[in-house]
């Protein structure tokens, strides 16, 4: 059983807020990712045409191996099905043209396939133009409400003052969620997907890469990269299951993802690997082998925003051993586990 599915990330915001730049910033800086794109129309999406190498039948095929479809509300499920298949890191679908942000997000999330795990849904604001935007529309109010992370597109057109007000003002909406101010839609493609060089869903153990930001292995510390932080432990220490469930479910403000693998130091657990994910309190367990052989905790908590402090401080207290005499402790983590049916 893998946590790992492909994310399906929903990008939404109002009209102009810059959407589509995103979109165009992270397939042409993918950086070895293959990301597969859904949206309703091509021509309401300008998919710079030096990415594309390729057309057919309700399909683009990019130059840098991404796939960029065409779908409805009624096709989604099948659409994120197959281009889970195909072998992507990660799948964006593009909002505007499709659904509401809450009901696209209620339709990722019946699409009951392994091969896809809910990656979040990224809003995006137009920092001149939110007070607007907010007195016109009340309605993206609550679109910025559910939101887990909140990219503030255009940080360059308001003074210093005026994006801390505007930060301000998403915080109001939205406590938890990080908040990432950029220009020119430059969010960072890791902050959305892992580069794993070809399918996200395979059979073979792997370490996370979450090693790459452990520097110095048995202590948390606080890495920054491109404007999103990491703070992340490795050690040989156990968790205790029904505290990292409440992390997963209830990560500190600012955290967008939460992932890595699990030692839990009790009888029938000790030999495999529980592997975790969350995202906007969406949680997915699995269990593997562990890589190398090597039984330790590693985790990470990746936002934007974070008070370092207080995420070392959280992943902290749950390495702690489990209690044998909480015998419901276990069944916090496993109850995220997927439920096994034929295929």
């Amino acid at each position: 059983m893998d946590a790992r599915g492909v994310p399906v990330v929903v990008l939404a915001g109002f009209l102009g807020a810059g959407k589509t730049t995103i979109l165009n910033h992270l397939l042409r800086h993918s950086a070895g990712r293959r990301f597969g794109v859904l949206v309703n129309d091509f021509g309401a999406v300008n998919v710079d045409a030096l990415l594309v190498s390729g057309r057919s039948a309700g399909t683009l095929n990019l130059a840098n191996g991404c796939i960029c479809c065409t779908t409805d509300a009624e096709g989604l499920a099948e659409a994120l099905a197959e281009l889970a298949r195909s072998g992507v890191d990660a799948i964006v679908i593009e909002a505007s043209g499709i659904a509401e942000p809450r009901a696209l997000i209620r339709l990722v999330l019946a699409a009951r396939d392994r091969r896809v795990a809910y990656g979040g849904l990224v809003y995006v604001v137009d920092a001149a133009l939110v007070e607007r935007t907010l007195a016109e529309h009340p309605s993206v109010a609550g679109h910025l409400a559910v939101a887990d992370l909140v990219v503030v597109n255009k940080k360059d057109l308001v003074s210093e003052a005026g994006l801390d007000a505007v930060l301000k003002r998403v915080r109001e909406l939205n406590a938890t969620a990080p908040a990432l101010p950029v220009i020119g839609g430059a969010v960072d493609p890791g902050l959305l997907a892992e580069a794993t060089g070809g399918s996200s869903y395979d059979d073979e153990p792997r370490q996370l890469t979450i090693g790459e930001l452990l520097e110095h292995p048995g202590h948390a510390h606080a890495h920054l990269h491109d404007a999103f932080e990491s703070v992340a432990v490795q050690t040989p220490d156990p968790v205790d299951p029904r505290r990292l469930a409440a992390l997963l479910e209830r990560p500190p403000a600012g955290a967008y993802r939460c992932k890595g693998l699990a030692l839990v130091d009790l009888p029938g657990h000790r030999d495999h690997a529980y592997e975790v994910h969350a995202v906007g309190g969406f949680v997915r367990v699995g269990v593997r082998p562990w890589p190398d052989g090597r039984a330790e905790t590693s985790l990470v908590i990746i936002g934007a925003g974070l008070d370092a402090g207080a995420a070392r401080e959280a992943l902290c207290e749950v390495l702690t051993p489990a209690d044998p005499a909480d015998e419901h402790g276990i069944l916090h983590l496993t109850r995220h586990l997927p439920v096994v049916t034929e295929d």
